[in-house]
């Protein structure tokens, strides 16, 4: 029988897909593993245990409900590097918990129920994982189609408000720079019955008017239209209620006017006629009209031409004459700039895009200095960007540089946008595929210059996309992957590389993502997916080496939610603290913890009160320094070691999670092939540790005792090779590597021993 001795130097690939357990021809082989389970991968190839998950808060005011996806949802708020928060949204509130910068305890604050107008909170339950966000110093911008606009001010310290995002107003009102567009079919037309004042009707030449709910004293006082502007031409009307399909009624806000193109006056040499181009001007002859801002033409004088004048006859749809008060001594063209006060119907008019009839932006970013929105219900594939440096002016003025932008994605189908984010150009993440907006020659985006350009089509989940060592993290539409947007200099264009294709069995529908760096125990920066299952997976990439590897974290019970804010990461854990209920626990991941759920506890001659979160039942375990005493089960609120030692003060009580490592089955290659499918022998193997307290593999522990070791002392981590010795046959023998107490464990690596 022939021996041979395997090296396994390291994990960085962490944990691939059990459809390559015959790829032993692969590198990546022998640096991966079958299993890698609340492991973090090291920068230098082995694994560590991930820390506990701290308990810093129940949220008692929610009732779990396993059908909701999330009921508490946690995102970052920060503001400086010692003004951190964390927001958990729930159903109609946001509770604030403040991170003190010098003990990084975490605290709640206030819990926020209603905006600054008394208004209840528009978040719920079932779209909570849909919600966009961006942050600009002290305000945090939410968005989400079905609820307009809101904001998240940190107004002192400690202390927070939600108001409705608000457009920014000309002054007296007359116009809200906000944006606008023609939902109607084309051809119909707006006729108001005056220019100005209150109380003017309005008539559409087709149903256009939302009628919702009943009839009531001749109006429709649940119509969605109600309180929504309408622009004609430049002017806006505030519609103050519904009689029907075709016919409301609205306030003038200031005066309806068409402002003509410039010199868009002829005179004829001896005429009073004064013939105008007005594009689709709506006029019959006979109408009046009130011209103004007219400038000498042909010889006529302006007060000549300007005021309230009737119409001769109409040309065409664009053209009608009126009688100058002389005659003109020159046919020209000129006027300058003039306005028409009319209310003739029109075919030019607009409403605002973002209504509760329309719906509002589903997504919401920050680049180059302007507020981006995106995906409203009523223009799924519109962007629409901010004047620069002005993030509440949306005018979009005559497409000056640092006027504001919109965009349609016309791609020859409707591209419903879901996600931005700011990385090397603005990237555009939607349903189907994925855009970007790019910079010209280190010139910022304007009107002139913006164009969306589709780079690959494989659609974006709500997860949010991450940036990631200048790519973008996107979770793919299917649910199935994990991609990197990621500019590529050899073919000039994004690609959107899959990163999870050798562990996709641990992608299962993320519904939340977060990054953060290497202080929470992972080698450097790490990605966290969420799946819809509870599970949490990490991503960890040696970008030096360009070795990148999956690890999955599980608990007791599901996670629920997770966040990073820098280099803390919190999730929120989803189970029963011994009700029989389930509950949702605000944790913090702590590299000093053991457990999920824990916390130390101080008490006396062994006994500690745990009623904070355990309630009576709960079976917890209990960890003394580098001791396990066991499961407990909580009793009266207190947890009673006092039976395995009485003189304990100060103990971790919490949740065990599992860890196990499990490697690829282990193959030789000699003079006549490799072994696989042939029986032999793992008989040893060696495991290189490093400051370990619990360890077994293929069921041996480790005994970290010895009968000469003074047992009153507390219990001295390993460090070292150790080796385990193994019977029995296989034909895919594997290392196992698993603990059977919640403490401290790191492997380097391994050499398994095989014969055959």
């Amino acid at each position: 029988m022939q021996k041979a001795r395997v090296p396994l130097t390291n994990f960085q690939y962490g944990e691939i897909s059990p459809s390559l357990s015959s790829r032993t021809d692969s590198a990546i082989y022998n640096s991966s593993a079958q299993k890698i389970k609340n492991f973090f991968i090291m920068s230098e190839g082995g694994v560590q245990k991930r820390g506990g998950f701290k308990a810093l808060h129940e949220f008692t005011g929610v009732t779990v409900d396993a059908t909701k996806t999330q009921q508490v949802r946690i995102i970052p708020f920060i503001f400086s590097d010692d003004e951190q928060y964390i927001a958990a949204l729930s159903d109609g509130q946001i509770d604030m918990f403040f991170i003190n910068p010098t003990t990084g305890a975490v605290t709640k604050g206030s819990t926020i129920t209603q905006d600054t107008d008394s208004v209840a909170l528009p978040f719920q339950e079932q779209y909570l994982h849909e919600i966009t966000f961006a942050q600009a110093g002290d305000i945090m911008f939410l968005c989400h189609p079905t609820f307009s606009m809101q904001q998240l001010v940190r107004t002192g310290l400690s202390s927070f408000q939600v108001e409705k995002f608000s457009f920014t107003e000309q002054a007296g009102g007359a116009r809200i720079y906000q944006p606008y567009f023609s939902f109607q079919n084309f051809g119909i037309t707006l006729d108001p019955s005056a220019s100005q004042g209150q109380s003017v009707t309005l008539t559409t030449s087709a149903s256009y008017f939302d009628t919702t709910g009943s009839q009531s004293g001749g109006n429709y006082p649940n119509s969605k239209h109600i309180n929504v502007r309408i622009r004609y031409h430049g002017a806006e009307i505030k519609i103050t209620s519904v009689q029907s399909a075709t016919q409301a009624t609205g306030n003038v806000i200031n005066e309806l006017f068409v402002s003509l193109d410039a010199n868009a006056l002829r005179t004829i040499d001896g005429a009073t006629t004064v013939e105008v181009t007005h594009v689709n001007h709506g006029m019959a002859a006979n109408d009046v009209i009130i011209i103004r801002n007219a400038t000498t033409v042909g010889g006529i004088n302006e007060a000549q031409i300007n005021g309230t004048r009737t119409i001769t006859g109409v040309i065409d749809e664009n053209r009608y004459t009126f009688t100058a008060g002389a005659s003109a001594n020159t046919s020209e063209d000129g006027g300058g700039t003039v306005e028409i006060v009319t209310h003739a119907p029109t075919k030019q008019w607009a409403e605002q895009s973002y209504s509760d009839l329309r719906g509002y932006p589903a997504a919401v970013g920050l680049h180059e200095g302007r507020l981006w929105f995106g995906g409203s219900t009523s223009q799924p594939d519109t962007v629409w960007a901010s004047k620069s440096g002005l993030f509440y002016n949306f005018d979009l003025g005559d497409a000056l540089a640092d006027d504001s932008i919109e965009l349609v994605m016309s791609i020859g189908e409707v591209a419903t946008i879901r996600h931005f984010v700011s990385n090397r150009d603005i990237h555009i993440f939607t349903a189907g595929s994925e855009f970007f907006i790019p910079s010209f020659q280190n010139e910022p985006i304007t009107p002139t210059n913006a164009r969306v350009k589709r780079q690959t089509s494989f659609g974006s989940t709500f997860a949010r996309p991450q940036p990631f060592y200048g790519a973008t993290l996107f979770v793919q539409q299917s649910g199935t992957a994990v991609r990197q947007f990621v500019f590529s200099d050899s073919e000039a264009a994004y690609k959107a590389d899959p990163i999870s294709l050798l562990s996709s069995h641990l992608i299962s529908n993320p519904i939340q993502s977060t990054v953060t760096i290497s202080d929470v125990g992972a080698s450097d920066a790490a990605v966290f997916f969420l799946n819809a299952d509870g599970t949490l997976v990490t991503y960890n990439l040696n970008r030096l080496e360009n070795i990148a590897g999956w690890t999955q974290f599980e608990t007791k019970g599901k996670f629920h939610s997770v966040t990073s804010v820098s280099d803390k990461l919190f999730a929120i854990i989803n189970a029963d603290l011994g009700s029989g209920t389930n509950s949702l626990v605000l944790c913090e991941l702590d590299p000093t913890l053991n457990m999920d759920c824990a916390n130390t506890y101080s008490g006396s001659s062994g006994v500690f009160n745990v009623s904070n979160f355990f309630d009576n039942g709960a079976v917890v375990s209990v960890v003394s320094s580098t001791d396990y005493l066991g499961e407990f089960t909580v009793a009266s609120g207190n947890v009673d070691v006092s039976a395995v030692d009485s003189s304990l003060s100060s103990c971790e009580v919490g949740f065990v999670y599992d860890v196990e490592l499990k490697t690829n089955p282990i193959d030789i290659g000699t003079t006549i092939g490799p072994q696989s499918g042939q029986p032999r022998t793992l008989g040893r193997v060696i495991l290189d540790v490093f400051d370990t307290l619990s360890v077994s593999v293929n069921n041996k522990k480790l005994i970290i005792r010895k009968v000469n070791s003074d047992f009153s002392q507390a219990r001295q981590s390993v460090t070292g090779k150790k080796d385990f010795y193994l019977l029995g046959y296989n034909k895919d023998p594997q290392v196992t590597i698993t603990q059977t107490a919640p403490l401290k464990l790191q492997v380097n690596g391994l050499i398994a021993e095989i014969s055959f």
